[in-house]
């Protein structure tokens, strides 16, 4: 694998952990939110991700990654019993999204030390290939 593809792989990481950030994001700012008038409530999203070949077919060993889809998670909501609440349905219950953000906490956690490793692999590989130069000029 040539030295340029690393920051091809790690690149390919970087953005797919960014648009899982935002997802996260996403879902943790509509943790708390009701059904709308449509009578859905939000659903969770998760990221779905899937190896992506780098360069050319008969290049053996780059792979990076992509992401696939972005999934709802179709487990039903938080039923609250408030029959006050405008929202509320016939029995006097609030349905609320079915984020968990415990979950959704961890899950932002992971997708953060990955993109940080993934920041660190092309830190690093841009200072070996700057001291490789620098052999040179001696």
């Amino acid at each position: 694998m040539s030295m340029f593809q690393i920051f091809n792989v790690a690149g390919s990481a970087v953005s797919a952990q960014s648009q899982r950030l935002n997802t996260v994001a996403s879902n943790l700012a509509n943790a708390d939110t009701v059904a709308g008038p449509n009578g859905q409530a939000y659903k969770a999203r998760q990221v779905v991700f899937q190896t992506q070949l780098m360069g050319a077919a008969n290049d053996l060993g780059a792979a990076g990654v992509q992401v696939s889809q972005v999934t709802e998670d179709q487990s039903p909501g938080r039923k609250v019993l408030d029959p006050k609440n405008p929202q509320a349905d016939a029995d006097g219950y609030v349905t609320y999204s079915n984020v968990n953000p415990v979950d959704e906490m961890v899950n932002m956690i992971s997708a953060s030390r990955s993109y940080q490793n993934n920041i660190e692999v092309m830190s690093t590989a841009k200072n070996l290939l700057e001291k490789t130069l620098s052999l040179g000029q001696s």
